[in-house]
């Protein structure tokens, strides 16, 4: 039976801490698992389902769909954060929570992909982004919980990679099965989602909690939800605004892939399917790239701002590819400049994040209230990019916009003081 893990113990002064593979690569696999599921669905399972339904409505339902989910889990993963922190079992205070997100995610799967109305799309949607947005907060905090600030690169670049792999292969296993029925794509990522959180509390088990004092929700508590004083606490102020508006510049192109390759580019379906997981295959390589070497760089420098501040601007750049080149080649450089960038990005977004909480009590909750920055871009992309694309000058406008708004991302890190 695996040891109890336990919190870290600091290094002494000027040295490194151990980097525990166990829990680095584990965790990595936990990601890919929830990413998997965020990077199937919006871009192909649910463009393609809402599609079928209605294809004059694509956009709109989509982002109804999307927009809905989203909101749901912005108002639920700060609550579950809250919950746990405040949790005293014998399983520690994040398993029950891991676990059961994990359940109620590939539950909502499959009755997404058996639902045959929006409504019901919607409805079951929602209950997958309460479940794994729940659970995925919870995992995040086990980097202020388990792992000493020195070696967070690296756990960062392991999650980074986990994401990455999750959102790509998500979008490559999604359009590689879609041809083969409805109910297949879906089944095959709640598989994984359950399968890579069981892996990670067997081998990580979370040590005990009844001992722990217990500390009781309280009315001002629920009141600061969703709420951290940016007075208080700039730099986890700026680092929010810099992670909102980045990733609403990503979400706003990456959620209208397909429709992007059929309506901007020309393509049909059965040809977007085919040219959207090669790109995803390129922009994996240089995703890869870029997140490894960022993580050990950043470790070994001990400095994570400029790292985070190139990423975004190549992303930014990235983004306005397709409007610079309306074609499968513009479509291709999108994906490997968007991916170079991201996988940086990635690499010591939540490294940054875990450094600047307010508060290591409140970690789950806190780093709840950091992710409402990357669950409100989902809220908003698809509601703005269906504006944009149907009323305000189409899929080029999109891109500029897109553009501008990871190049904001870039700019409100600057003011961060605590953080290299």
């Amino acid at each position: 039976m695996a040891k109890t893990s336990a919190a870290p113990v600091k290094p002494p002064p000027g040295a490194r801490a151990r980097v525990d593979r166990r829990l680095a690569s584990s965790m990595g696999f936990a990601q890919l698992g929830h990413y998997l599921v965020w990077g199937s669905a919006p871009s192909v399972l649910l463009a393609v389902h809402t599609e079928d339904l209605d294809p004059a409505r694509k956009e709109a339902n989509l982002a109804l769909v999307v927009g809905l989910g989203a909101v749901v889990s912005t108002v639920v993963q700060p609550l579950w954060g809250m919950v746990s922190d405040r949790t005293r079992s014998r399983y520690g205070r994040r398993t029950p929570f891991l676990l059961a997100g994990a359940v109620l995610g590939a539950l909502g799967l499959l009755a997404t992909a058996l639902a045959d109305t929006v409504l019901t799309i919607a409805v079951s949607w929602c209950v997958v982004q309460a479940a794994v947005a729940g659970a995925n907060g919870i995992l995040i905090a086990v980097l202020p919980d388990r792992v000493p600030e020195s070696v967070r690169g690296v756990f960062s670049a392991v999650m980074g990679l986990g994401t990455m792999a999750g959102i790509l292969g998500g979008q490559m296993v999604a359009s590689a099965l879609v041809p083969h029925g409805q109910l297949l794509p879906y089944a095959v990522v709640a598989a994984v989602l359950v399968t890579a959180t069981v892996v990670f509390v067997l081998v990580n088990p979370d040590k005990p909690s009844l001992a722990a004092g217990r500390r009781p929700l309280v009315f001002r508590s629920m009141l600061g939800l969703v709420w951290v004083n940016p007075r208080k606490h700039p730099d986890f102020a700026f680092a929010f605004l810099s992670r909102l508006f980045l990733l609403l510049g990503y979400y706003t192109v990456g959620a209208y892939q397909l429709y992007i390759l059929q309506d901007h580019i020309g393509l049909d379906r059965a040809e977007a399917l085919r040219v959207l997981p090669r790109t995803l295959t390129i922009a994996a390589g240089v995703m890869l790239v870029s997140l490894l070497l960022s993580g050990w760089l950043s470790d070994r420098t001990g400095r994570r701002k400029p790292f985070l501040l190139a990423s975004t601007v190549i992303i930014g750049l990235g983004l306005i590819m397709p409007f610079l080149m309306p074609s499968v080649t513009g479509f291709v450089l999108y994906g490997a400049v968007v991916g170079f960038g991201f996988g940086s990005y990635q690499a010591l977004d939540a490294a940054l994040v875990s450094m600047v909480l307010p508060s290591q009590e409140d970690a789950a909750k806190d780093l709840g209230v950091a992710n409402v920055a990357s669950n409100l871009p989902q809220i908003l992309a698809p509601a703005v990019a269906g504006f944009v694309v149907l009323h305000a000058g189409g899929y080029p406008t999109l891109f500029l916009f897109a553009g501008t708004a990871a190049v904001l991302g870039a700019l409100f890190l600057l003011p961060i003081t605590s953080v290299r």
